[in-house]
């Protein structure tokens, strides 16, 4: 029996994104299986490639099914094939040949680049022009082209593909990006002609901070294409960007990404990228100095519009301003639709929120974030700016001649164009809407490389902060590519710094001290994000690749080190961003940086020895296994108690030595419950900075102290996750109180509303709390072991994962909870349930229903002389103090609750010792009134 009719392979996909380029020559291959048979494994597939005709064979044996090496001979440039799939069960089942995908080797032989670069000479945004003949039949027509800084390219008029922002950044000194497009639809017999708008984008941008900005690369923006012309006959010509080409002005005035773009309609040319456009008045190009970096076809997808959105709300500020509220903090710019007079300008203000009902515009620093359309005055005109993007909700519009309507703007959503793999869902609304606000949060922030906000005048590759994010990010998106790529700029960039890992990648701000320092848990990332990736997305290349950075990069810790094996010296960024740090001094930790950095030390350690028992390095393994052993044991010794308190007794530390597995198991418990204690201490809000935030929960579900985890990932007091969701947010802040309750914004001078690494807590919401997580790479093995929480009624996931659809999820119906699972084929799941019971599954679709009533308890008197744990723990009590203390005394409730450490073997009394009589009454007289049951 076949089962042909139940056993379906999908197309497969040819390389790690599913662009039609592919950048390799032997590019690995994955495919999926769809069937509902139950437990399918795969035994065996066949392959076939067909290229030029002539169709060969390959079959593969075992499960293997994601990443398989290439099994034929290498693609030759320019060469296209024809890649289908057919998949046969160990139950004997054997599917129909998948539907063929075809990709295209964009890469070019050595001596097949001849383009040069030219431009106008100057750093002015400029337009480039030729023309030539197709005297034949074309069969097929790959343009290659290129720039050192932002360009779009034209065939007879219409845009060779929908990129955007294009090459977009990299490390240019040694790396840029070759864009790929089939144009073969565009060309027309006769006369033809291509078009380069090109503007300087990041290479001409001005890097780092106020007064310290500066240009980081040297010389005026240029351009790069060669159109190949395949004709039928079998003949090839080229066109090449060369000394005949002309130039001119654009219409664009200015372009930059953190001031915006100024376009004056009044100078485009129409037809200009067309064939019978007269260039006669057009200057002859240049060929100005560039980074002798070969360009290489782009292993990334590009930076696309990915979404359109309408105006929400028409606002009148206080000022008299008009504000348009788009409902949702984005990444983009604005296309507005006008009629006027010539030369009327309109004026176009971005910000992420309003202050006190205008423009919260301080936060940008130094970006303008301004665009301006000085109109042509020829009816209605269309216009959204190319060369830029900000990030925004609201939109001040300034000079709009006429009546505004609001049908007349839209926002476009700009990112790197990966596809959604991941969700995470629940009816709790708060938390619900945290969850979308990671999401928007990774959207505007993987915008050609991984940046820390997408607003103000930064918008760097932190490397700490993709460090922190990157198991959430492999999980909403297919990411590995685009991180592929990013990885490769480490490198690049480690490498000339004698194995140093810079703070942001690429390392454009040289003039910031310490840049090439190491600075623990952002170092880090090039051990820490090849590791994800393994994980994730089973890509066992990345590790080759990453492999001997990440050996430099803990060689380099080893000897800032020294003896002790402790990272206790240099410049360190410790648990960044701590709530309880001043506005003005974000690395002001209750943590000890050698503490942070020790564990990172380790950490990096442990998983470069990993790597290399992967990659069979015996020796290696030994090495830094043993390293990982030896600095593990150091920082026991320095840094934990005999009793199980940690030298720094602060929720951080006490993380890090739990989830970095730097503690036997004899004090592990001992330190989750002093977590437990110094969490519930801080009245469950937040007390951890980017190095905490993303595993403090974990920490705690490890140790048993879910319900610990559950009040610290509801409050909704400041700091919390979701005390900026009860201020409106849409996005993840950078710090705890980007907006303070009274509306106005941080005093501090670095406040973000769309920065990414404090939504790394979604990761454990994925893996914990729903219960979906990889224990093979790729998610071969699943790991489904769901932890219920006393402040949710459900949690699931679904994820696309490189296998197929994966879900995991649970929901109380009363004192019952159902769980369920969706185990994908070719892969099987351990399941763990919260009774105990485990279940070992292949691919289908499981049920489980369990008892566990939710926890109620019989409340005691309470008094002032009540334990602080006591009442704390204690929803109705603790919010009845803090009413009670209100009604009298708001300054006074709000130092309370700022303030009041929530200790054990303390009473209710002491923080009130001070307080007036009347407010000893109200307080007791509301915990008298307290019913005696809660639930």
């Amino acid at each position: 029996m076949t089962h042909a009719d139940q056993v379906h392979a999908d197309a497969p996909r040819i390389g790690h994104s599913d662009e039609p380029f592919i950048p390799a020559s032997r590019p690995p291959l994955s495919w999926k299986t769809t069937t509902e048979l139950h437990s399918w494994t795969q035994a065996a597939a066949d392959i076939t490639v067909t290229r030029d005709g002539r169709t060969a064979t390959a079959r593969v044996d075992g499960p293997q099914s994601v990443l398989v090496d290439w099994p034929f001979e290498p693609l030759q440039p320019l060469e296209t094939v024809l890649v289908r799939v057919r998949v046969h069960g160990k139950d004997g089942s054997v599917s129909a040949w998948s539907a063929s995908s075809e990709a295209t080797a964009g890469f070019l032989a050595p001596d097949q680049w001849r383009a040069h670069f030219i431009g106008s000479g100057s750093d002015e945004p400029h337009l480039l022009r030729t023309t030539f003949d197709v005297a034949r039949p074309v069969r097929r027509a790959l343009l290659h082209s290129t720039a050192f800084g932002a360009y779009d390219l034209l065939v007879n008029g219409a845009p060779a593909d929908d990129a955007e922002l294009k090459p977009g950044w990299s490390s240019y000194q040694w790396r840029v990006d070759l864009d790929v497009a089939d144009v073969t639809e565009l060309l027309r017999p006769g006369r033809n002609a291509l078009g380069i708008t090109v503007t300087g984008g990041w290479y001409t941008e001005r890097f780092g901070f106020r007064d310290a900005a500066a240009r980081f690369y040297e010389g005026p923006p240029a351009a790069a294409a060669q159109l190949t012309l395949e004709y039928e006959d079998g003949s090839v010509d080229t066109v090449i960007t060369d000394e005949r080409w002309r130039w001119t002005r654009a219409p664009v005035v200015s372009a930059s990404l953190y001031q915006g773009e100024t376009y004056d309609a009044r100078l485009a040319a129409p037809g200009w990228s067309g064939p019978s456009f007269d260039d006669s008045r057009w200057s002859p190009v240049r060929r100005p100095g560039v980074p002798e970096a070969t360009p290489t076809p782009r292993s990334a997808p590009p930076v696309r519009v990915t979404e359109h959105r309408s105006v929400e709300r028409v606002l009148t500020s206080p000022s008299g301003r008009t504000i348009l509220d788009f409902g949702q903090n984005l990444v983009g710019r604005v296309r507005i639709q006008v009629t006027g007079e010539a030369g009327h300008t309109v004026t176009l203000r971005h910000a992420e929120v309003l202050e006190h009902g205008e423009l919260g515009t301080r936060p940008l620093r130094n970006a303008a974030a301004t665009d301006r359309y000085i109109m042509s005055g020829d009816g209605e005109e269309v216009w959204e700016p190319k060369w830029t993007f900000h990030g925004f909700r609201y939109v001040e519009v300034d000079n709009w001649p006429g009546p505004f309507a609001p049908e007349h703007v839209t926002a476009a959503v700009l990112h790197t164009d990966m596809a959604r793999t991941g969700d995470f869902t629940t009816s709790h609304p708060l938390l619900q809407r945290f969850h979308d606000n990671v999401v928007w949060g990774m959207r505007g922030n993987f915008l050609s490389i991984p940046t820390d906000c997408p607003q103000r005048d930064e918008r760097l590759g932190w490397t700490g902060d993709m460090q922190i994010f990157a198991p959430a990010a492999a999980f909403l998106y297919d990411c590995d590519a685009f991180l592929r790529s990013w990885l490769e700029d480490v490198r690049l960039e480690q490498r000339v710094a004698d194995g140093v890992v810079p703070m942001v990648v690429p390392a454009v701000i040289p003039q910031v001290p310490g840049l090439l320092e190491p600075v623990a848990a952002w170092g880090d990332a090039i051990t820490v994000v090849p590791a994800v990736l393994w994980e994730r997305f089973a890509d066992h290349q990345t590790l080759r690749d990453c492999y001997a950075s990440m050996a430099a990069w803990v060689d380099v810790v080893r000897d800032r080190a020294g003896g002790s094996l402790l990272w206790e010296e240099g410049l360190q960024f410790g648990d960044w961003l701590d709530p309880d740090a001043p506005p003005e001094r974000p690395g002001d930790a209750k943590t000890d940086a050698g503490i942070v950095a020790t564990a990172y030390f380790h950490r990096s350690a442990l998983l470069t020895a990993r790597t290399a028992a992967l990659l069979g390095l015996e020796a290696d393994a030994r090495h830094y296994g043993d390293l990982a052993e030896r600095i593990a044991e150091a920082f026991r010794g320095a840094y934990v108690t005999p009793h199980g308190r940690m030298m720094s007794d602060s929720p951080t530390a006490y993380a890090l030595a739990i989830v970095f597995d730097l503690v036997r198991d004899d004090r592990r418990q001992a330190l989750g419950d002093r977590l437990r204690d110094v969490v519930r201490a801080a009245g469950y809000r937040i007390a951890t900075g980017f190095v905490g935030t993303p595993i403090i929960c974990e920490a705690l579900t490890r140790t048993g102290h879910a319900t610990a985890a559950s009040r610290l990932l509801t409050q909704t007091e400041c700091p919390s996750w979701l005390y900026p969701v009860t201020m409106g947010a849409t996005t993840v802040w950078e710090r705890w109180d980007s907006m303070l309750e009274d509306g106005s914004i941080n005093p501090g001078q670095m406040t973000s509303f769309n920065h990414y690494a404090l939504g790394a807590v979604a990761d454990w919401l994925h893996r914990d709390v729903a219960g979906l997580a990889p224990l093979e790479p790729a998610y071969r093995v699943i790991r489904i072991a769901p932890t219920l929480l006393d402040d949710l009624d459900d949690a699931s996931v679904r994820h696309e994962t490189p296998y197929g659809r994966a879900e995991a999820g649970w929901r109380r119906d009363g004192d019952e909870v159902s769980f369920h699972a969706r185990v994908p084929p070719n892969t099987r799941a351990v399941v763990e349930l919260p009774s105990g019971a485990r279940h070992a599954v292949g691919s289908g679709t499981y049920t489980w229903v369990e008892r566990h009533p939710r926890p109620s308890s019989q409340r005691g008197r309470l008094t002032l002389g009540s334990g602080l744990d006591t009442v704390i723990d204690d929803r109705a009590a603790y919010q009845a103090v803090l009413d009670a203390i209100r009604g009298i005394d708001e300054r006074r409730a709000e130092a309370f609750r700022r303030t009041t450490r929530w200790w054990r073997g303390r009473e209710l009394r002491e923080p009130l010792d001070k307080a007036p009589l009347p407010v000893l009454a109200a307080v007791e007289q509301a915990l008298a009134d307290l019913p005696a049951h809660d639930r």
